[in-house]
């Protein structure tokens, strides 16, 4: 495995293109979530890429850009574990080497749920995957499904801009208590941790509640009900949306997506479970 610093090491490494080449892209700090990536990567592909970079246009003034985990030494040995063939980590200046003045903006999608109270957030993420997708030219771009907001946008992007990659969702990895596995895991204290349990708790209730027929607002509800008897969690939303995150009301059948995002002290958390919406158990009393 070969790490890589620079844009012109990068691209002296991928001169013999491969019949099939696939890129990872994280912020380093890798657990377990980002290592099946990387496994799935690797089965369906016959170069990996990695490529590890704290963005910082994708962070707000006010978040935790300094703090953010760093360990490309750890990372660097797991990769190796699981099997990849590059690991690109630049520096900031490598990927921006002058302040970008045109950016991908995210539209209607960058404006709601994470947009909403991340502004500008999914710009940032746009802007620099598809600096990445320019500079690795992979065939296939893996991204977890926990980030769901940001994979309905990167696949939203590479249809509207016409970027030739297949764009392709890896279930989330949880931890046996069903904790989405997340970098910002690390930033919580015991009893946080314990807390934050009620987002995945909520999510598993509204799924209950969807699986057994009911009507959107019933299993929002469920969710919801959840999350509130958590007082140490502070949401900042939970949402049912369909696939392409446009709101569900009444009668709406179909799959569907149950988002969550909140706060446990200082940690600010994300999660999110795929539904099939039936309407099953009103239609069974009718």
């Amino acid at each position: 495995m070969r790490i890589l610093r620079t844009r012109a090491e990068l691209a002296s490494a991928l001169a013999d293109r491969p019949p099939r080449r696939a890129v990872v892209m994280t912020m380093g700090a890798l657990h377990e979530g980002h290592l099946e990536l990387v496994r799935t990567a690797r089965a369906r592909a016959d170069q990996v890429v990695v490529t590890i970079f704290v963005n910082p246009l994708q962070f707000g003034p006010t978040e935790d850009l300094d703090r953010y985990p760093r360990d490309l030494d750890g990372d660097v040995a797991k990769l190796e574990a699981v099997g990849a063939d590059l690991v690109f980590a630049p520096s900031v200046d490598e990927v921006y080497p002058r302040s970008p003045v045109i950016t991908v903006v995210a539209g209607r999608i960058g404006e709601v749920l994470e947009g909403a109270h991340r502004p500008g957030h999914l710009d940032g993420v746009l802007t620099v995957v598809l600096k990445l997708l320019h500079l690795v030219d992979p065939d296939v771009a893996l991204f977890g499904q926990k980030d769901a907001q940001q994979l309905v946008a990167v696949r939203r992007m590479v249809a509207d801009l016409d970027v030739g990659v297949e764009v392709l969702g890896v279930p989330t990895v949880r931890e046996a208590d069903g904790l989405a596995m997340s970098s910002r895991n690390a930033y919580l204290a015991p009893d946080e941790r314990a807390a934050a349990l009620a987002l995945s708790r909520a999510l598993a209730a509204g799924r209950v509640a969807a699986d057994g027929g009911a009507e959107p607002d019933a299993v929002h509800r469920a969710a919801a009900d959840v999350l509130a008897a958590e007082a140490r969690v502070v949401p900042d939303y939970l949402a049912l949306t369909d696939p392409e995150l446009a709101p569900v009301g009444p009668g709406y059948r179909g799959p569907a997506l149950l988002l969550v995002a909140g706060r446990v002290g200082a940690t600010r958390l994300i999660d999110n479970v795929m539904l099939e919406l039936t309407g099953s158990a009103e239609d069974e009393e009718h």
